[in-house]
């Protein structure tokens, strides 16, 4: 169109920039400032586009800190029209679109590589979305492996253009790595193992040598890309047939900590390898009894039991430990909330439950919850060892507070609450073994917490009731001691029995300890008792024929009367009482009463009238 004029940035033609989130606003306006402001390379320079550190700035600062895939694509399609507004090399306009492509004819400035990367990152974002969404509809997963066949070719024309004489070497390893990693992926949500465990580890290869290549800085980034990119090889790895496969990715998974885009990737495979294993679980059991697993939910928790055994005794800390064990209680919630919904909707339960028998889903119910008894006193009991670590030491250590004996005091109230449920739970009821068992370890714990108690006794200074609960400890001991040899069944604990026996002996020289300190307190007590030395408060006003020096006269505040002054006691009015006034007999005055006539006619009427008001005189 002849004399047509771009309209303005804030204009009709940009309608999107005005409706995004104020977030990206000033980043937008700082990158199109930049892109404007920028002067084009020489053709005779070569150009460098350092691919990933471009996107990952991108992603972290537009939406995928939070994983929100569909504002970084929205994102790249304003970065997209920016770029071409200021490279001049805009598809039309409003009325019209006449497709450009990038050639190596036409690259005149660096920014032109952008165009094909940021194609490819929102291709890349689109699909990602529909993984997330295709969770509840899976006919989309058909349109996520076409955004990412999208975004394949997008970064083929990237690599292309970097292959060429104005690109530098560093710009052509980078452009192979991120379509080596985008073709990888595509291969990866199509299950072509073989393909996509090629393209990723050519990916990290070259990503390793780029970390090599280049300084402590810079090389973080690609070290960090490394990471992201094993865990995918590992699982292409297992589904081609390396068993060994799946213990690589829990041991990445306890590395990674608990956080972060690359445990979230790990769980995510972990899951699914699980979820192949878990088919041939068909039956598990228990006490003596076999009972089915219909539940697949169900099945994926007892892999995962079976497993995080070998998980825990691998663990590095105690804090990789907790975070294992966290995880198999949320999936134990999910198992139960799973077995309760069913039971609840057999109606075959009331059947069972008038003939006073446990069902087969309210066994396997009882089975569940046993486990999560038992991996609940597992973990508090991991937790109760490192916090006597802290109590002994009495120091802060790595910034940790430092633990008081309430700890865990409110640590074994958990526990032997827990191993009281677990003899309740339906179905055994008869089983005499377990019950044994369980008592012995209650009172073993009651001991334990018994001890703690006393500590903060001790910390406080109260011999008496250190010294009983002392003795509480030893009973609590000895009982356990008994039972344990008088037991018939073979579930007795070893470790438990050595810790009992440390106890034991070390209340035997506190209980002592904690006599003698009484006794040195008591002394302490005597001494400071008798130097205290009584000193005389009284006024200056009662003390006035008694000579002292007192330096507190002269200070702003002396003690020279009692204010406010002291109630004194004063004489009350004195009352009579005329006791004889109901023994006086007055004399009549009849006769001393003026007699008048009533008037003709009054009558009664005008007498009494007469009487009270008086008469007219």
């Amino acid at each position: 169109m002849p004399g047509y004029t771009a309209p303005s940035f804030d204009g009709v033609f940009f309608p999107m920039v005005q409706l995004d989130k104020m977030a990206d606003d000033e980043q937008n306006v700082a990158e199109v400032l930049e892109e404007q402001t920028s002067d084009s390379a020489s053709p005779s320079e070569s150009y460098t586009v350092e691919v990933l550190q471009i996107i990952k700035e991108a992603q972290q600062q537009h939406g995928l800190r939070h994983g929100d895939h569909q504002r970084y694509r929205s994102y790249c399609t304003r970065r997209l029209r920016r770029i071409r507004k200021s490279i001049k090399f805009v598809q039309g306009h409003r009325n019209k679109f006449q497709s450009k492509k990038v050639s190596e004819e036409n690259m005149t400035d660096c920014r032109f590589l952008h165009i094909p990367l940021f194609s490819a990152e929102r291709a890349w974002s689109y699909a990602m979305q529909l993984k997330q969404e295709a969770n509840t509809e899976p006919r989309k997963k058909f349109h996520l492996n076409r955004r990412l066949r999208k975004a394949v070719k997008c970064t083929e024309e990237l690599e292309a253009l970097c292959s060429s004489v104005k690109c530098d070497a560093r710009s052509k390893l980078e452009a192979q790595a991120y379509c080596a990693w985008m073709k990888g992926s595509l291969h990866f949500e199509s299950e072509e193992w073989q393909k996509a465990i090629e393209l990723f580890s050519t990916a990290k290869t070259i990503y390793e040598k780029l970390a090599g290549a280049l300084d402590d800085e810079q090389q973080v980034l690609y070290r960090q890309r490394v990471e992201e990119i094993s865990p995918n090889i590992r699982y292409c790895a297992y589904n081609i047939g390396d068993e060994s496969a799946i213990n690589d990715l829990v041991q990445m998974r306890l590395k990674s900590g608990a956080a972060g885009d690359l445990s979230s990737n790990l769980d995510t495979l972990i899951q699914q390898t699980r979820e192949k294993q878990a088919a041939t679980l068909s039956e598990v059991t228990w006490r003596g009894r076999t009972v089915g697993v219909k539940q697949e939910q169900v099945r994926l928790f007892l892999l995962n039991v079976q497993e995080s055994e070998d998980e825990i005794s691998k663990a590095a800390d105690t804090e990789s430990k907790v975070s294992i064990y966290d995880s198999l209680l949320m999936e134990c919630r999910d198992a139960l909330q799973a077995l309760r919904d069913e039971i609840r909707n057999d109606p075959k339960q009331k059947t069972q439950k008038a003939d006073g028998k446990v069902s087969t889903l309210e066994y396997l119910h009882s089975y569940i919850t046993y486990i999560k008894l038992t991996k609940t006193i597992e973990r508090n009991t991991l937790m109760a060892d490192t916090l006597k670590d802290n109590l002994q030491s009495g120091e802060v250590q790595d910034g940790k507070k430092i633990t008081k004996p309430q700890d865990l005091i409110r640590m074994y109230d958990i526990i032997i609450q827990n191993l009281t449920d677990i003899p309740q739970l339906p179905g055994l009821e008869d089983d005499d073994v377990l019950k044994e068992d369980i008592d012995n370890q209650i009172i073993v714990h009651k001991a334990f917490r018994c001890y703690y108690v006393a500590q903060s006794f001790y910390i406080a200074k109260k011999w008496v009731e250190t010294s009983a609960l002392y003795e509480r400890v030893l009973f609590y001991g000895d009982q356990a001691v008994n039972q344990m040899k008088m037991s018939s069944g073979k579930t007795s604990n070893k470790e438990l029995s050595k810790k009992l026996e440390e106890l034991i002996k070390l209340v035997k020289g506190l209980k002592y300890s904690v006599h003698a300190s009484a006794i040195l307190d008591t002394d302490d007590t005597t001494t400071r008792v008798s130097q205290l030395t009584i000193e005389n408060n009284k006024p200056l006003v009662d003390r006035l024929e008694e000579y002292r020096e007192d330096p507190g006269l002269v200070n702003q505040h002396p003690n020279l009367v009692t204010f406010p002054p002291d109630f004194q006691p004063v004489p009350c009015k004195p009352l009579f009482f005329d006791i004889a006034l109901n023994h006086i007999e007055f004399p009549s005055l009849e006769d001393k009463l003026e007699q008048k006539k009533a008037a003709p006619g009054g009558g009664i009427t005008g007498f009494v009238k007469g009487w009270l008001w008086g008469g007219k005189k």
